[in-house]
C-alpha cells in the first residue's frame, strides 16, 4: 500500500501534511508520534471514516480491514466469545475460540458479559476480535493501553502469531513495542503552525 502526499486539516489546523508512506503486505509497522500528531486521523482515513483534503492511497481498495480502536467498542451485554463470533461467524469452532480466549482471559470470565470485565480484560477481548476477524490489514490504535507488562508480552505473542502474512499498522508511544513485535518503527512527522 502506498500513501502519497496525504493532507488533512481541521478548522485550519494542519494534522497531516504531505504524509507519504509505503507499507508492504506481510510486514508489521509501529507508528510513533506524540499525541495530537495525526496517528488516529491517519487510521480514520485508512478505515474510510475521514476523507483526506488531498493526497492518494493506492492498494487499500482490495484489502479487508480489522481494527482495534482507542475505545474498545465491544457489545457490553454479550460474552467475549459472542463478541468475537460476531466478526468471525463460523470460521472457528467454539472449542478453538475457547482455547484462544483462554490464552488472554481467565476461565471464569468466559461466561460473563463484557460489562463485568475490567478495562484490561475488555482491551484483550478487543484485540482478539481484531486478530481473529477475517482480514489482511489490521490497524491497532494504541492497543496496549491499560495492560501490565506480562499481559502485554502475552498479547504481543498472539499478535505476532495472528498477523503472520498480514499487514499490521499499530500506534504506540514506546519504541520497545516495535522491537517486541519485530516491527519496523515509523516516526510520524510533527507539524507546528
Amino acid at each position: 500500500m502506498k500513501i502519497t502526499n496525504l493532507c488533512k486539516s481541521y478548522n485550519g489546523e494542519v494534522v497531516l501534511n504531505n504524509l507519504s508512506l509505503t507499507l508492504e503486505h506481510g510486514k508489521r509497522y509501529c507508528l510513533m508520534a506524540p499525541s495530537g500528531s495525526g496517528k488516529t486521523t491517519l487510521f480514520r482515513i485508512l478505515m474510510g471514516f475521514e476523507t483526506p483534503d488531498s493526497g492518494q492511497i493506492d492498494g487499500l481498495e482490495q484489502m479487508t480491514l480489522a481494527a482495534v480502536f482507542q475505545e474498545d467498542r465491544l457489545l457490553e451485554g454479550y460474552t467475549a466469545l459472542e463478541n468475537i463470533r460476531f466478526v468471525t461467524g463460523n470460521q472457528y469452532s467454539g472449542q478453538e475460540l475457547d482455547r484462544i480466549l483462554l490464552r488472554l482471559l481467565p476461565a471464569e470470565s468466559l461466561s460473563k458479559p463484557i460489562r463485568e470485565f475490567s478495562g484490561g480484560m475488555k482491551r484483550r477481548t478487543a484485540i482478539l476480535r481484531a486478530l481473529l476477524a477475517p482480514s489482511d490489514f489490521i490497524i491497532m490504535d494504541e492497543p496496549f493501553t491499560g495492560l501490565d507488562t506480562e499481559t502485554k508480552r502475552n498479547v504481543i505473542e498472539l499478535i505476532k502469531e495472528y498477523t503472520e502474512g498480514k499487514l499490521l499498522l499499530l500506534s504506540t508511544h514506546y519504541e520497545e513495542d516495535a522491537e517486541l513485535l519485530d516491527a519496523e518503527l515509523l516516526h510520524l512527522p510533527v507539524h507546528t503552525t
